[in-house]
């Protein structure tokens, strides 16, 4: 189990920086991200109106709210939910729980493309993975299933700590345009590198604690 880990923390750390197809296997990450926010927008009694993914993977969730509350829990969400969800995923990796983990991704990407994405990349992208899935798991070859499964968590995880790692930097050199981080900013008067900071810090947090589950 640990030398599989290993392994498909260096392939996921390598395929995300690959044009095209790390790009493809590295939207897993973003439409988890979006989820955090719609979640959290329809826990805070706001509503989720449509979500988009897109080739670079970038996202955008459009969400409505009926307080400054909401809107601020609904912006932090994002990262913190990313970074928590690859957690999980390994932390049910060591419990060898690996049929909760099958029906927590079909759930998000069912979820996602009956409600919530409406673009015609995100679309394209949660059909064609899907597809990709259900064949694995249908195909009934146990190695096979455990593999995919200990990588696509690999993914999840390095990409939350890359992208949230992005964002930080972002904040830095273009804090008007550091996406989430720039939100609160403007909601809350905290400048843009302290929400970035912030998000890479948890993010390295959560992913040290998976490491510690599995290790």
């Amino acid at each position: 189990m640990k030398t599989q880990i290993i392994i498909s923390l260096v392939v996921a750390l390598l395929l995300t920086q690959m044009p095209l197809v790390g790009k493809y296997f590295a939207m897993i990450n973003t439409m988890v991200h979006e989820t955090g926010h719609s979640l959290m927008a329809l826990v805070t009694g706001g509503e989720v109106r449509n979500i988009s993914l897109f080739p670079n993977t970038s996202g955008v969730t459009m969400t409505g709210h009926t307080s400054w509350f909401s809107h601020v829990l609904t912006s932090l969400s994002g990262y913190i939910f990313a970074s928590w969800f690859a957690f999980f995923l390994f932390y049910l990796l060591s419990k060898g729980k690996y049929t909760w983990i099958v029906v927590l991704l079909m759930g998000l990407l069912s979820i996602n493309l009956l409600f919530w994405v409406r673009n015609l990349y995100g679309v394209f992208w949660i059909v064609t993975f899907g597809a990709l899935f259900i064949w694995l798991i249908r195909s009934g070859h146990q190695t096979l299933i455990v593999y995919s499964l200990t990588f696509i968590a690999a993914l999840v995880l390095v990409e939350s700590v890359i992208s949230a790692f992005n964002i930080m930097w972002l904040s830095v050199i273009a804090p008007g345009q550091a996406g989430d981080a720039a939100n609160l900013a403007r909601a809350t008067k905290i400048p843009a590198l302290v929400w970035g900071t912030g998000f890479f810090l948890q993010a390295f947090y959560f992913a040290i604690q998976a490491w510690k589950r599995v290790f």
